[in-house]
């Protein structure tokens, strides 16, 4: 979903970088998806976090997660506005569902990530 919007092609690219890393675990799509002055920003563990993307990147051991077959990922929307842009993702990991909402920036003539938030809905203990 685009809200509509036509969407450049090449402002996507960033978002399938970044659906490669989660689904590969190899930390190069993270860095191929992202502005090095990146920031990974949500709530885990009861507390804020605000990840450098060195620091994220080093959350991948270069392995796909061992339910990587169950897993979902889907682009809610995306929104341009000249040289920047948001986009909404959902990702199902197991018991968890995440929301992820990006800042995009258009740079050098490349769209990358410049930040990221992300809200966890964990399911309830059964």
């Amino acid at each position: 979903m685009t809200d509509g919007v036509n969407v450049p092609t090449d402002a996507l690219r960033p978002l399938d970088a970044y659906v490669s890393g989660h689904a590969t675990g190899d930390p190069a799509h993270f860095r191929d998806a992202f502005l090095p002055s990146a920031h990974i920003e949500g709530i885990r563990d009861g507390a804020f976090v605000s990840w450098p993307l060195d620091d994220y990147c080093a959350l991948f051991t270069g392995s796909p997660a061992p339910d990587e077959q169950d897993r979902v990922r889907r682009l809610d929307s995306v929104e341009v506005h000249g040289t920047v842009a948001t986009a909404t993702m959902t990702l199902i990991h197991g018991p968890d569902t995440f929301t992820d909402v990006f800042l995009l920036v258009l740079v050098d003539g490349a769209w990358k990530i410049a930040n990221k938030v992300y809200h966890r809905h964990a399911q309830a203990a059964v």
